[in-house]
């Protein structure tokens, strides 16, 4: 068993944080009702993506009935299909949909990752949640050695993402802002902000597939990606 597999499966037995676990575990058992022919995985989610990948997609934490139904991030829901659809138009994954882990999706020279690795009650982690989960995604990047560019899906995201970096010794004060399509250096490390894809800003047009797609096309050029076909 590699590194990466062996992280995957640490993250993926983690029970750290009580009300976490209690509740994505209820999710699993009640279910949602178009969901009831589903076995929901129930647990926390590990990355999913290329090991040699240069860029990471590092997201809040995994849906009730997404990712923590389907046991990888960001699949099985509308945010999925929001960003893989951007993802596969860029050329970084092999389909637009992302609707279980046997699906035949891959990608191409990205890793897809989450601040908090179990679905949070009204999607809203605690301060400590986070630092508890936080050193997965730190432990993801020393193994993840071609990744330069982190595209942060969110504030909460972006903030994640600087404390791992400091915690790697990477400090760059101030500290950078978040905003769609900012950019920030921290030692090796390029950040690149985006809107988070979630219902509440694809359908309100406050984050639009151009918009998505501009920020992992300059997300490429920063991690010196080869020119592509479309979709391929």
């Amino acid at each position: 068993m590699d590194e990466l597999a062996r992280l995957e499966e640490t993250i993926s037995n983690c029970r750290a944080c009580p009300r976490l676990v209690a509740w994505r575990e209820e999710v699993a058992r009640t279910k949602k009702a178009e969901f009831r022919g589903w076995t929901y995985w129930g647990r926390p989610v590990p990355g999913f993506g290329d090991p040699a990948a240069r860029l990471a997609v590092v997201g809040l934490a995994p849906a009730a009935h997404g990712g923590n139904r389907t046991g990888r991030v960001f699949t099985g829901d509308r945010s999925a299909d929001f960003l893989y659809a951007s993802m596969y138009r860029c050329g970084l994954a092999n389909q637009p949909d992302s609707v279980s882990r046997d699906d035949g999706l891959r990608l191409d020279g990205v890793w897809v990752a989450a601040a908090v690795r179990c679905a949070p009650p009204a999607n809203k982690p605690t301060p400590d949640e986070r630092d508890r989960c936080l050193p997965y995604l730190a432990e993801e990047l020393r193994l993840l050695r071609g990744v330069g560019v982190l595209v942060c899906l969110g504030s909460f995201a972006w903030d994640a993402a600087l404390r791992v970096l400091r915690e790697l010794g990477h400090v760059t004060p101030p500290k950078p802002r978040f905003g769609h399509a900012a950019e920030a250096q921290v030692g090796p490390y390029t950040l690149v902000g985006s809107y988070h894809p979630s219902q509440q800003n694809t359908f309100t047009g406050v984050l639009t597939p151009p918009m998505l797609d501009a920020v992992f096309t300059r997300a490429m050029e920063l991690g010196r990606f080869p020119v592509r076909r479309d979709g391929v």
